[in-house]
């Protein structure tokens, strides 16, 4: 199973192809890099999963996407400060035995997640 992201643009009403991904383990000894990546032509991370079931434990993450940067990239102009810049997604991983998956929708004034499958 394992766990995966996609991203779609609300704003163009397409995938966010380009957008730069952060994706930490966190805990009480503070954040873990875990990999960086940037999304394919269709919003996912070009190697498939971002943690195959036998890589992923129980635990704590947190995906950080590069809003700013890729709308900007898009030539969208926004304010300086941009509303949003980083968007973060804290979740836990409680079931190994589960498909984890952060799908995020979002457009330079807004941005919603769910647990996806």
């Amino acid at each position: 199973m394992g766990l995966s992201t996609h991203v779609l643009d609300t704003m163009h009403g397409t995938p966010a192809a380009g957008m730069r991904v952060s994706f930490f383990a966190t805990g009480t000894a503070g954040d873990r890099l875990i990999k960086r990546l940037t999304l394919n032509q269709d919003g996912r991370n070009p190697d498939g999963l971002l943690f195959s079931s036998e890589d992923l434990l129980v635990g704590s993450y947190k995906l950080v996407f590069d809003v700013a940067g890729y709308f900007r990239q898009r030539g969208v102009l926004l304010p300086e400060p941009a509303f949003l810049n980083l968007v973060s997604i804290d979740f836990g991983v409680a079931d190994l035995n589960s498909h984890y998956h952060v799908p995020l929708l979002v457009s330079p004034w807004s941005y919603s997640t769910y647990r996806g499958s």
